[in-house]
């Protein structure tokens, strides 16, 4: 499983003259990380060195500089990392117009509930939602999800060969997007190693 320690995370001095770079990098590799579904919908797939990135950020936005301040950040964020076999994604449910906000996030209460899927070939797997982003009634514009992948489904993905998509079935949404070759070979890397 990955982790975040401590010592990874730079002080606030040290993180600004490094920053404009480190931040140039993992934009680029979140470019094949994020995934739209439909015209509401994005998924950007975690990994160590996103999850980092925005540790580092927070840290800097909220000027932390006690270890216990920042190994809160570390805690909270951590529960985005993948663990063995699994993918994990942020699900951002893109809403521009403010007026909106209410009415369409309320279309999507039942989201959460047997709606959305990662197929690898023919072989499709329920997203499981943290419990903690939603509550009866309602749902938040920000999830954490993440996939746990079978031995059929790494072996797919190992062989390079198996298509890969995200399929969404809600009564209120349904799209399906399949990823390009280069978004599967990035995403795939987060089990595969």
């Amino acid at each position: 499983m990955q982790t975040i320690a401590l010592s990874e995370i730079l002080n606030i001095a040290d993180y600004e003259k490094v920053r404009p770079e480190y931040r140039k990098k993992v934009i680029s590799e979140k470019a094949n990380r994020r995934i739209a579904v439909g015209p509401l919908l994005t998924f950007v797939f975690e990994n160590k060195n996103t999850v980092l990135f925005q540790i580092q950020e927070m840290a800097r936005t909220e000027r932390l500089v006690h270890d216990t301040e920042i190994q809160h950040e570390i805690d909270t964020y951590s529960r985005l990392l993948p663990t063995h076999n699994e993918l994990s994604a942020t699900l951002l449910i893109g809403i521009t117009d403010k007026d909106q906000i209410k009415p369409v996030l309320d279309s999507l209460v039942a989201l959460t509930q047997n709606s959305v899927f990662l197929r690898i070939g023919e072989h499709e797997t329920e997203a499981y939602f943290d419990e903690e982003q939603s509550e009866e009634g309602r749902i938040s514009a920000v999830q954490y999800i993440r996939w746990r992948l079978s031995d059929g489904d790494l072996q797919a993905l190992r062989s390079g060969e198996a298509a890969m998509s995200i399929v969404v079935r809600h009564p209120n949404y349904q799209y399906t997007q399949q990823f390009t070759l280069e978004q599967r070979a990035s995403i795939a890397k987060d089990v595969l190693h």
